[in-house]
């Protein structure tokens, strides 16, 4: 496919990625879009003549070309949703962008991946939570993304870098600068185990407008988003609720009654949008994490003797799969109704065999 076409999608202006996903599946290629007559696009369902006469494809091509030029005297990568880079826990929200520039070496498809946000007027002991999060996570092999910003941000990106962790920046803003500059070293030690990340072409400048939709990449690039420290109102409760809204597990560390910057994480927490997260093992328990170091060797479970046919079925399922198993899977895979499916998992947690997971999934204890 063209790579000239694919950056082109980007500047064209009122496109936005879930119209752009459309007119790539209905036309077959990016490359049509481009080439397809304004009779034809439409008629295309969805679209309407007031849409394409907002769009400017010519004008896009002239500026591809000139990102082509930049993309390459400066070793940035074009990762493409279609491309196998392309990470898959984004790939899966409806607004995903549709184009994603990348700069350093990184891997954006890992086993584990958690995003960290909070205030930019971290406080010592925001700090230290990020510090101790970030230790203890170093355990489970995990990608950290978090947003570049000043406080908490960098401050888990700086973390990483003690630990030698990988850790990923996503910018509001093109990879030609840098907001904000003080960031600037440790942005260029990122790219050694991590990198940077941006849907936005070179030129375009941090506005305002674009952190909000920097942060459904943060949120939804990740298995899980923790918040650390952040007041009522900011960017994090934004990604937050991005989050949730991706079905993706949130996370709040909590914070004293009246404090400006825990005010936000309280809130979480008391409406049930995040998870209270009082250290590591919270978080990998929920997440059904297991740790990559002192590996052993797999040993055979011993059946325990005291479950009834039904439960011992559901056992074997659940111990023939390394992840979790969510419900809808289990009683099609069980052939059980799912009012007795229910029954005999319950029964069977109550013994302590399985435990159950976010997203109504089990696995063997």
């Amino acid at each position: 496919m063209s790579l000239h076409h694919r950056i082109a999608l980007s500047f064209v202006k009122n496109l936005g990625p879930v119209s752009a996903k459309s007119l790539i599946a209905y036309l077959g290629s990016e490359e049509a879009i481009f080439k397809t007559s304004v009779a034809k696009m439409v008629k295309i369902p969805g679209i309407g003549d007031k849409r394409v006469a907002l769009w400017d494809f010519d004008d896009a091509l002239k500026k591809a070309e000139k990102e082509l030029l930049f993309i390459e005297k400066h070793g940035i990568e074009v990762i493409f949703y279609t491309d196998s880079r392309y990470p898959k826990r984004l790939k899966n929200c409806g607004d995903s962008p549709v184009l994603l520039y990348a700069r350093g070496k990184m891997e954006l498809n890992p086993l584990h991946i958690i995003s960290i946000v909070g205030t930019r007027n971290a406080t010592d002991y925001g700090r230290q939570l990020c510090k101790q999060l970030i230790e203890e996570l170093q355990q489970y092999n995990v990608l950290i993304v978090s947003g570049l910003a000043l406080g908490i941000d960098v401050a888990a990106h700086k973390e990483c870098l003690r630990l030698n962790m990988p850790t990923v920046g996503v910018l509001g803003h093109g990879l030609d600068r840098l907001y904000p500059s003080q960031n600037r070293a440790t942005a260029e030690k990122m790219l050694e185990n991590g990198g940077l990340l941006s849907e936005y072409p070179s030129g375009t400048i941090p506005d305002r407008e674009n952190f909000p939709q920097r942060n459904r990449i943060v949120a939804g690039i990740a298995d899980a988003t923790v918040v650390i420290e952040a007041g009522i109102k900011g960017g994090a409760l934004i990604t937050a609720e991005i989050a949730n809204s991706y079905n993706r597990d949130v996370f709040a560390f909590p914070g004293r009654l009246g404090d400006d910057y825990s005010e936000g994480c309280n809130f979480l927490i008391r409406n049930n949008k995040a998870g209270l997260l009082t250290c590591v093992a919270d978080l990998a328990f929920s997440l059904g994490w297991e740790k990559t170091d002192h590996a052993k060797p797999v040993e055979q479970f011993v059946l325990p003797l005291d479950l009834s046919a039904d439960e011992r079925l559901i056992f074997d399922i659940l111990q023939q799969h390394k992840t979790p198993l969510a419900i809808d899977d289990l009683t099609i895979k069980a052939n059980m109704p799912m009012s007795m499916l229910a029954m005999n998992l319950l029964n069977m947690e109550m013994q302590g065999y399985i435990r159950s997971l976010p997203g109504k999934t089990y696995r063997i204890s």
